[in-house]
């Protein structure tokens, strides 16, 4: 279905809606061969809490922006190249159901639907677009993935030192390299991490010595692909305190995401 779709009229104006949505502060998303698989509001678990994003599933990219009017008006785009891209499936926990992972080598970050169908559907659309595009281009499955962060209302004190408790003056910071809150003293070196940046960023002690010790044995390092347990309530690896506060409890309509691929061609 997504294959009749890519030079139909109904495809093309999908997407000239989309771009004009985002206004001037997105980046233009129309490309041959390009089509708008599906859209919908997920909530996303960003550093200092649940926020309402508008998703949109293209057949090569997954984009997503901040909801300013609802169905009118989006900022703050993101665009991730679904090559990159690996879902892992989330346990249900308290009051974050219906969520899984989106991983990429820049950038994790946990999202959550509204039912379980949602999720179901979400999580099929966007593997299946992952799948066709590897078949496409001969391409493997990309392996090394960022930290998921640990949202800052998970962690009052350092989870390094167990000691330091965050206040006004002890600001949290977080490991690049795990996603771990930790104090200023505890995150104090930076490694170059491959995918995430050309530039040393910010990890914890305990990942500095992992990464330099493998580093020194010539051992590859797969920084931020770590070990640790995924949790249901783990947050975006960016810091969203320039965001708008909108989250799904504050005026943002809801309506089931709408998948074209399943729909029969427009005329």
């Amino acid at each position: 279905m997504v294959d009749k779709l890519v030079n139909s009229e109904a495809n093309a104006r999908r997407i000239q809606m989309v771009e004009n949505c985002f206004g001037t502060s997105g980046q233009p998303l129309f490309l041959p061969g390009r089509v708008l698989v599906g859209e919908g509001v997920l909530t996303k678990m960003c550093r200092k809490r649940p926020k309402a994003r508008q998703f949109f599933l293209f057949n090569d990219i997954l984009v997503y922006g901040n909801i300013v009017i609802g169905k009118k008006k989006y900022n703050k785009q993101h665009l991730i190249p679904l090559e990159e891209v690996q879902l892992q499936a989330l346990e249900d926990n308290g009051q974050y159901r219906n969520g899984w992972l989106i991983r990429t080598a820049t950038k994790s970050f946990a999202v959550y639907a509204a039912t379980q169908t949602e999720k179901q559907e979400w999580m099929a659309h966007i593997n299946k677009c992952i799948e066709d595009l590897l078949r496409k281009s001969g391409k493997k499955p990309v392996e090394t993935h960022a930290a998921v962060w640990v949202p800052d209302s998970e962690a009052t004190i350092c989870m390094h030192c167990k000691k330091t408790q965050f206040t006004m003056i002890n600001r949290r910071h977080h490991c690049r390299n795990c996603g771990a809150v930790v104090c200023g003293p505890c995150s104090s070196k930076k490694f170059i991490l491959p995918g995430q940046s050309n530039k040393p960023l910010r990890v914890c002690l305990d990942c500095y010595d992992n990464l330099t010790s493998m580093k020194r044995d010539g051992n590859k390092s797969l920084a931020g692909n770590n070990n640790k347990p995924a949790n249901s309530t783990e947050s975006s690896g960016e810091d969203d305190s320039g965001d708008d506060e909108e989250t799904l409890k504050d005026n943002v309509t809801h309506d089931e995401p709408k998948f074209y691929a399943d729909d029969k061609l427009e005329k």
